[in-house]
């Protein structure tokens, strides 16, 4: 899990509670119809090259943010530049394609299958008959199980940060040769994929010392296209070499030097040519397509702009700042409707032309270009239920319901030239396996059924408001000051506009729709001015009027019949969630988009948590563009920005928030990597909440019953399904608002292929290299020549 510029050191468990009643789930595809999944929002931009075209030797500088604290993938404080070490020197049985599924390495496999069931489930590894460790040793048998009983989690001298999948298996066992390697479950495993990828030697495996120490500062012994030759923490680098015992594709770069840049000094360190591959942030792809003149640069936009199958791009991974637009670079969806246009296009001119002047000081940039892709990994909002107003799952699906998500996700990647789609579901992406547009289980954006939801949990405009005295707690988190933003003891609330006093009863709509609300004329409730006047930053254009939402039902009031929850029954819009939907009757006050909604006295306030550090700015500008979008509900909140430092340790996984915006992985293995993040929490034996990784502190027993249904199944497609039914539910506990991919941008130079913005896909370490002298790529698949 990540924000962008903040990494914590782990990944992945949830209250929630819904409705009483059976939850309506958004129909899935059948037989016959199209897959759901879809295709990847866009490929790989590595600038591909076969291999005759690529020279011998060379070393690569590949910048990363900081030289690992351990090689070993396994353990707690394992980051992004451990899991780039592991690729390039150990075994991974599995790699994954660019679509995010696995896919067997034939370099140390030639197949893996399951050939037993009954009694029990039994898989069959054949391993590639040449692959060696680099001491020469076989690989083998002996490497499979001691990492099995390392990771099994039954000897607690093993320091292991997580032992899914490696408890479920019996035993490991020698096949009918060598070559082979029986693997047998004590329970159905379904992501049996997942295992042995990385692979350590039974030297590293094989004694807890070994595990704990032996692997932190070096690894003897590898067996991938390059070795470990040297671990300097002086200088700050590691060096790869050639793997001589290589037996694959030699490698074709000599060395792969990957050496710590911190992200607000990688454009100064390619000004300087001292790397040749780094992800980069917005700011320093701009400096660098201006110095590539604007011939080029606008073939570079096409070429990443194409790259996207259907339009789409970028998401950036754990620790990746390089996804995050500054506030000068985020646009309102449609810039025509919104007051901050005009700003924003100055602003982005004047960004350009200081990029440009600053350019021609920096020659040496012209050298490098910006690749794009997504990366499997997606910005949600977080809301914490475990206290205060978002306790009241009523509230956080009010929260949710005033989002418009396609707006934050324009304002993120638009600028950067990507597509700008929001994500659909919570376990997949498009294009991977289990993928599936799941959020109609909660609603689209619909400012009316936001305000009815707070109405019916009981917060009303000026609702018997007492004056907060000082010291006293108001409604959210840690009862901070509303609807302001402090930092260091200061406060910058923005005024707001005037109340309207026009009040709406949900289920009394008048035939002729609009006429029953006064001063509203959009799908959400809002006057068609104001929504034109782009009052919470996206477009009037963005509230589509008479159409049917993804949950089936009608797009607005006065189109047909509303069955909205009534006298405790659940009558459910079609793919609509029980309890998702105010009672007929409830009030939903126009004036609590402007006015303070209270209950008990208290003013309904939510702390915004946000990082402070230079890497986050784009979570800063959603944020800014959720505030607003809140506000027109009645929904106060406060921004309060932390140190990156303390960000996840002191305020996220303490639960020291209201909302927060942080990214997480989408797994190939869903079923095994994303139950802890959405399990329910449970009391542990100090009295305290174990919530493992659900730091919104939402879930349900259904959830984690259909988690443990899918990771039991070896039926492909029941899994596939049981998953989708997980996210639905989650979409309706409103614990998690998924919002957008992010953008991942990289600075490579002109003649480095096979090398890149990597999306799904698993980086092939041996084809990186520099392309011999005179050769010309033709046009990558994304439209730029080279």
């Amino acid at each position: 899990m990540s924000l962008d510029g903040v990494t914590p050191r782990s990944v992945m468990r949830s209250v929630a509670f819904l409705t009483a009643g059976a939850l309506a789930l958004p129909a899935l595809a059948g037989c016959g119809s199209e897959d759901p999944a879809g295709k990847p929002l866009a490929g790989q931009d590595i600038a591909p090259a076969a291999r005759a075209r690529v020279a011998d030797g060379g070393t690569l500088r590949w910048a990363v943010d900081a030289v690992p604290e351990t090689l070993n993938t396994f353990q707690a404080d394992a980051d992004a530049a451990t899991t780039r070490v592991a690729q390039a020197v150990l075994p991974s049985m599995y790699r994954m394609d660019h679509t995010g599924r696995p896919a067997i390495n034939p370099d140390y496999l030639e197949s893996a299958e399951i050939v037993d069931t009954e009694p029990r489930q039994v898989v069959l590894y054949k391993l590639n008959q040449q692959a060696v460790w680099s001491d020469g040793r076989e690989i083998g048998a002996a490497d499979f199980a001691a990492q099995w009983r390392a990771l099994a989690g039954k000897d607690s001298a093993y320091w292991t940060a997580r032992n899914a999948g490696y408890d479920r298996i019996a035993r490991i066992e020698r096949g009918a040769n060598d070559l082979e390697v029986r693997v047998t479950f004590a329970r159905p495993y379904a992501d049996w994929r997942s295992l042995f990828s990385p692979l350590y030697p039974k030297e590293v495996m094989g004694t807890p010392d070994a595990f704990n120490e032996g692997a932190r500062r070096k690894l003897k012994i590898t067996a991938g296209p390059f070795t470990v030759q040297k671990v300097d923490r002086k200088d700050d680098e590691i060096t790869l070499a050639r793997n001589p015992r290589w037996w694959g594709a030699p490698a074709k770069l000599s060395r792969i030097v990957l050496t710590a840049v911190p992200r607000e000094e990688r454009a100064a360190a390619l000004a300087a040519g001292t790397v040749d591959l780094a992800e980069i942030d917005p700011a320093a792809a701009r400096r660098i397509t201006a110095a590539a003149g604007p011939g080029r640069a606008s073939a570079s936009a096409g070429r990443s702009a194409s790259a996207a199958p259907s339009g789409d791009t970028s998401a950036s991974p754990d620790g990746d700042a390089s996804g995050s637009p500054d506030a000068s670079a985020s646009p309102d969806r449609d810039g025509s409707a919104s007051p901050d246009r005009g700003d924003d296009d100055k602003a982005r001119a004047g960004e350009s032309g200081r990029a440009a002047k600053q350019a021609r000081r920096e020659p040496r940039l012209s050298t490098y270009e910006v690749r794009k892709s997504l990366e499997p990994a997606y910005t949600q909002l977080a809301l914490n239920g475990s206290e205060g107003p978002l306790a009241d799952e009523r509230v956080r699906r009010a929260v949710a319901r005033a989002l418009d998500r396609e707006a934050l996700a324009a304002a993120v990647l638009e600028p950067l030239g990507l597509p700008a789609v929001p994500v659909g579901s919570h376990l997949a992406l498009a294009g991977q396996f289990a993928y599936a547009d799941s959020s109609g289980a909660l609603g689209d954006q619909d400012t009316a059924e936001a305000q009815a939801l707070l109405a019916d949990a009981g917060w009303l405009p000026g609702g018997s408001l007492k004056k907060t005295e000082k010291g006293e707690k108001a409604a959210g988190a840690r009862g901070e000051k509303a609807s302001g933003s402090k930092q260091d003891g200061k406060d910058d609330t923005e005024g707001r506009p005037e109340e309207d006093d026009g009040v709406y009863i949900v289920g009394q709509d008048d035939k002729s729709g609009d006429a029953a609300r006064p001063g509203r004329s959009g799908r959400d409730g809002s006057s068609g001015k104001e929504e034109k006047d782009g009052g919470d930053g996206s477009s009037g254009k963005g509230e589509k009027d008479g159409k049917d939402g993804k949950d089936g039902s009608s797009g607005r009031e006065g189109h047909g019949p509303r069955h909205l929850a009534q006298d405790g029954a659940q009558h459910l819009k079609r793919g609509g969630a029980p309890g998702a939907y105010a009672p007929r009757g409830t009030a939903a006050p126009a004036g609590a988009r402007n006015g303070v909604l209270a209950k008990d006295g208290k003013p309904l306030t939510l702390r915004f948590v946000l990082p402070s550090g230079p890497g986050s700015d784009s979570l800063r500008t959603v944020a800014e563009r959720i505030r607003r979008m809140l506000d027109r509900i009645g929904i106060r909140t406060e921004t309060t920005k932390v140190s990156d430092e303390s960000y996840f340790r002191d305020h996220i996984a303490s639960g020291q928030y209201d909302l927060a915006l942080y990214s997480w992985p989408a797994s190939a293995f869903p079923a095994t990597d994303a139950r802890p993040i959405y399990a329910k929490p449970v009391p542990a034996a100090d009295g305290s909440l174990s919530v493992e990784q659900n730091w919104t502190r939402v879930g349900t027993d259904q959830v984690d019953q259909l988690f443990d249904q899918a990771i039991g199944t070896l039926d492909e497609s029941e899994a596939r399904s049981l998953i989708r039914k997980a996210d639905a539910r989650i979409w309706a506990a409103a614990g998690s608002i998924p919002l957008y991919q992010r953008p991942q941008l990289v600075a490579a130079r002109k003649n480095l292929v096979n090398a890149g913005a990597f999306g799904f896909g698993t980086p092939v370490y041996e084809d990186m290299g520099f392309l011999k002298k005179g050769v010309r790529v033709p046009p990558s698949p994304s439209g730029s020549g080279r």
